[in-house]
């Protein structure tokens, strides 16, 4: 994949773009802290949003709230003919309690910012900041900005897509970003092609037939088949998947049983399965079933299997990773970015925006060894480095003002 570091953009906008980001530093880690201190799950960020559409009426957008639930859209636009770019951020967080010893840790009991959503969202606000100092001088037709709810689950890209976040103005493309924490803070990756898996959901239900712990031969012991499920659905990946490609089956969740004399009649389970392959993804269910059934008709138990197909594969557009990439090139030095990372088996609902319009993702280093930010995503102990959110917010706009100028990577 190849980057340029500034195409249209001057190395002159580029330090302007560094410097304001840096001036603004100190707004973005008080946003940022501030949801960190107020967590709110999917379809629940009714207070971030609020904070949200506040600032950007206060730039002079045109803002939408409500947009596909609690999602808030802004629009700057330039009152010329031309193209429409989008900038995406997502703001909730996860039922997690948050156990690090920090002033601006959770005050909500079972919930914090345990993946980096908090910083996205201080990061667009800072863009928004950075795109309304151009208003005179936007270039294009201007840019849309999608503050979405709900990545964690159940999914807010897909919602707002239906209620026209895309739509009046069309947007023409779309650049996100995730605050990554194996990534050194002043580092970037991003590669074009598949960039994070689709992620889909298998439940189980394995019934056999109770009876006394003493006499196993008078049942159908559903844990003992269980036991044998298990060893068989290691053969879809191992033995049922091409080896040059990427599949993970992972079961999460296992619940059976009633005390230690009894012969359990029935064992539920879930996992998820991640793909990074579209006739992957269309294979995986076939052979799950076939397994999962064969293995518990075998042992005299019934099967019954529900899969759910979640979020795709997050596909990054071989142009629009070259600018997004570039960008960040310039902001950060082209030796601090790898244009040629390995995919990610998590997954990203921005993958149905990139199914709509020309995309691209980019992983920003938020970890820094040296001040103990080094918890990973989805931890208790997570944190990250806030040297991070004025480089992402020079970067999205940077892209921004690349495409608008007619850069297409």
């Amino acid at each position: 994949m190849k980057t340029k570091a500034s195409g249209a953009i001057g190395a002159d906008v580029t330090q302007e773009l560094i410097s304001a980001g840096r001036r603004l530093s100190g707004r973005m880690s008080g946003w940022r802290r501030d949801f960190h201190m107020h967590p709110e799950c999917g379809m629940e960020e009714h207070r971030t949003a609020g904070v949200v559409a506040e600032h950007l009426r206060s730039l002079g957008f045109a803002v939408r709230e409500g947009v596909g639930g609690t999602g808030v859209t802004g629009l700057l636009a330039s009152g010329r003919p031309g193209p429409i770019v989008a900038l995406r951020a997502d703001m909730d967080a996860l039922p997690i309690q948050d156990a690090k010893d920090v002033p601006y840790a959770s005050r909500i009991p079972g919930k914090m910012h345990a993946c980096g959503h908090d910083g996205h969202t201080a990061i667009l606000m800072g863009a928004a900041s950075l795109l309304a100092g151009w208003r005179d001088r936007l270039p294009g037709g201007g840019v849309k900005l999608l503050f979405q709810p709900a990545e964690e689950g159940p999914g807010g890209a897909a919602p707002m897509i239906a209620h026209g976040a895309l739509d009046d103005p069309v947007v023409e493309a779309c650049f996100a970003l995730h605050l990554w924490a194996d990534l050194p803070v002043g580092t970037a990756a991003i590669r074009s092609g598949p960039h994070m898996a689709a992620a889909d959901t298998v439940h189980m239900t394995i019934t056999g037939v109770g009876g006394h712990g003493a006499y196993p031969t008078a049942g159908v012991d559903a844990i003992a088949v269980t036991g044998q499920v298990i060893c068989a659905l290691q053969n879809v990946v191992s033995r049922e998947t091409d080896p040059l490609q990427s599949a993970v089956l992972t079961l999460g969740t296992i619940n059976g049983g009633f005390r230690t004399n009894v012969i359990a009649s029935e064992v539920k389970m879930s996992g998820t399965v991640r793909t990074l392959d579209r006739h992957v993804r269309e294979g995986m269910e076939g052979k799950i079933r076939r397994i999962f059934e064969g293995a518990c008709r075998m042992l005299r138990a019934e099967p019954m299997l529900e899969y759910q197909y979640g979020y795709p594969v997050t596909v990054n557009d071989a142009a629009m990773a070259g600018l997004l990439g570039g960008s960040a090139a310039a902001v950060l030095g082209s030796d601090n970015l790898d244009t040629n990372p390995l995919p990610a088996m998590g997954a990203e609902d921005f993958a149905y925006l990139a199914e709509r319009v020309p995309s691209a993702y980019l992983r920003l280093g938020s970890m820094n060894a040296a001040k103990g930010l080094t918890a990973q995503a989805h931890n208790q102990l997570y944190d990250l480095d806030e040297d991070a959110l004025p480089l992402g917010a020079a970067i999205l706009t940077h892209a921004a003002l690349r495409y608008l100028h007619g850069d297409r990577g």
